[in-house]
């Protein structure tokens, strides 16, 4: 080993990783997901929606109206709680992912590998497959050909940011109006310092980092490993079938055929080096399980394809757990959930989401709050009788404009003083405060301590609000 000189070198050069492209069933499905995944994202805020006091689109956050529409669902800041289970459950889902796939979320549904997906396409479509690509990087920025890839492949990048990080806030207006503002420059500031933010922030991702964000940036590859378990399917070298005694060795005459490379102890694996093309994160799965893998699966493609045209078994490469791989005889691959952490993960699931949709199914149409006064908490007025007053706030969250009916029970007539307010018309999303007072006289406060508010909607949704009255006793 080399002697540091200065005190060691902190940082490493970045070798630029080029992957080949691959086909099988893995590429298939990150394929699908990259498709569905972009078509929800970029299509989602032109999807229309009919409203009646909102604009017609299907997904919307109203930052001025205090409210997120979701299809049907309006959500406003104080349904916070859902929030708080929402980020709860995606937490215990990516757990439960993670105890029986490995880094099965990094591999297909992360955004870090959905953009650096396509933008690998685009690079591809620019400049070549693998060897195409190696010959660009070797040769020097005098020539035309190089100018012009890795130009257009520039642009394409750059295109595609800004496209993405236009589509985001997008979701913070009605689309097609805030298109034509943002074009014509009428749009707010806001929009375009996070246009460029995103584009840039977007860009360093797919195009610059890469792979250096799942390996220095993203937490969760650091804190993976306490979620796995030796059950834990994730992608696998099998080693002595690879090796052998002898170790892999390249298939050349006299070394084709599987039963010539066990007679001289090599194993399956032809160190085509196929695998390690094919990479996104540019490492060798046959070194181990290593915690920049984030489990895609493209190294099980590429080898399955080369051991069918050597006509050996496939799995050589596999998504696996190391329980069965330390077998004599490995059996085939199956999830593992029969343990106390994938149980309990599982279980959370089910009742955090059970929860959630209850919740939400049984929101009522508005939400009230009735609070009592205590400065002072009571007043003698001057023929004996005692008041109490009451601020009751209401708030509109029944998708439409409502009228409310305020009465009491328990009461006598005349009791209750609402002023002009015994019926309040409040617009949808709205709150408004209303400054209630109870007056009784002697004999009857002394007797009377508890009483109840009743809350009307023009729909019929009735709430029952008990209060209380107090005297000098």
């Amino acid at each position: 080993m080399q002697e540091q000189q200065s005190g060691g070198d902190l940082y490493f050069k970045r070798i630029p990783i080029v992957p080949r492209s691959i086909q099988g069933p893995f590429r298939r499905f990150k394929s699908a997901i990259l498709w569905l995944g972009f078509s929800v994202y970029f299509l989602l805020p032109w999807l229309p929606w009919s409203r009646s006091d909102a604009p017609a689109q299907a997904v919307m956050f109203d930052i001025p109206g205090r409210r997120y529409l979701i299809f049907n669902l309006v959500v406003y800041p104080q349904d916070i709680f859902w929030l708080s289970m929402l980020l709860f459950i995606a937490a215990v889902l990516l757990f439960f992912i993670t105890a029986l796939f490995g880094r099965a979320f990094c591999g297909y549904f992360c955004f870090q590998t959905l953009w650096t997906d396509a933008f690998i396409f685009l690079e591809k479509w620019f400049q070549g497959e693998r060897p195409a690509r190696l010959r660009l990087l070797r040769e020097p920025w005098s020539k035309r050909e190089k100018l012009l890839k890795v130009g257009g492949t520039q642009i394409a990048w750059g295109l595609l940011s800004f496209w993405t990080a236009l589509t985001f806030v997008l979701y913070f207006g009605y689309a097609p109006e805030l298109l034509r503002e943002v074009f014509t420059g009428q749009a707010a500031a806001a929009a375009y310092i996070a246009i460029l933010t995103l584009s840039f922030s977007t860009y360093a991702a797919a195009a610059l980092l890469r792979e250096h964000v799942c390996t220095f940036i993203c937490p969760y590859g650091r804190f993976q490993s306490a979620m796995y378990e030796p059950e834990t399917l994730t992608v696998h070298y099998d080693q002595p079938r690879g090796e052998g005694v002898a170790g892999r060795i390249l298939a050349r005459a006299g070394l084709r055929g599987r039963d010539e490379r066990r007679e001289k102890g090599h194993g399956d694996c032809v160190d085509c080096g196929l695998c390690v093309q094919v990479c996104p994160v540019g490492i060798d799965i046959r070194d181990g399980l290593q915690y920049t893998c984030i489990s895609c699966g493209l190294c099980v493609d590429a080898c399955n394809s080369i051991m069918d045209k050597m006509s050996y078994p496939r799995g050589l490469i596999r998504y696996d757990s190391e329980t069965n791989l330390a077998q004599a005889r490995p059996g085939p691959a199956r999830p593992h959930w029969k343990s106390l952490k994938v149980l309990g993960y599982g279980v959370s699931l089910i009742l955090m989401c059970a929860y959630l949709a209850y919740d939400i199914g049984h929101r009522k149409p508005f939400e009230h709050s009735i609070q009592q006064i205590r400065q002072p908490l009571f007043v003698i007025l001057s023929d004996g009788s005692i008041r109490n007053r009451y601020q009751i706030r209401l708030t509109n969250i029944s998708g439409g404009d409502e009228i409310y009916s305020i009465s009491a029970r328990g009461l006598p007539a005349g009791a209750l003083d609402l002023g002009n307010f015994r019926q309040v018309h409040i617009r949808n999303g709205k709150s408004v405060i209303i400054q209630a007072s109870v007056q009784l006289d002697p004999a009857r406060a002394a007797s009377l301590h508890e009483f109840e508010f009743h809350i009307r909607s023009g729909k019929g949704e009735t709430v029952i609000d008990p209060a209380r009255f107090f005297t000098r006793r």
